[in-house]
């Protein structure tokens, strides 16, 4: 639902862009240099849209305990520096008595648990 959201909110600022621009150009700019311009203003306003998506969905994330035992692996690998392959790991090796069991299995190093331990739970 929010990445459909940040979707068309990005389509409408350029649709928006794009009629600014169009309407702000004076007749002595060639297609070709319309055509550049509003390529630019494209993929910039792409560019800021994706990193909004992104600090939004980081912000949401934030402050959701995920318990290891039954998460998924998008949100596994929506903790800070957990990789696909690290995911799927955690999910094979369950169930685990505590969240700590990550670095005692050597899933995870103590640097990398200790990124995510106030964000991890291992409830059964």
């Amino acid at each position: 639902m929010t990445r459909l959201y940040f979707r068309s909110l990005e389509f409408a600022a350029l649709a928006l862009l794009v009629a600014l621009l169009a309407a702000c150009t004076d007749n002595k700019d060639s297609p070709d240099q319309i055509r550049q311009r509003t390529a630019d203003a494209t993929e910039t306003m792409r560019r800021d849209a994706k990193a909004v998506a992104e600090g939004v969905k980081e912000g949401m994330s934030r402050d959701k305990t995920i318990n290891i035992n039954k998460a998924s692996r998008e949100d596994l690998t929506g903790l800070p520096g957990i990789t696909e392959h690290e995911a799927d790991r955690i999910m094979a090796a369950r169930p685990f008595n505590n969240a700590h069991d990550l670095v005692t299995r050597r899933l995870l190093s103590e640097a990398e648990y200790a990124r995510i331990r106030d964000r991890i739970i291992a409830d059964h």
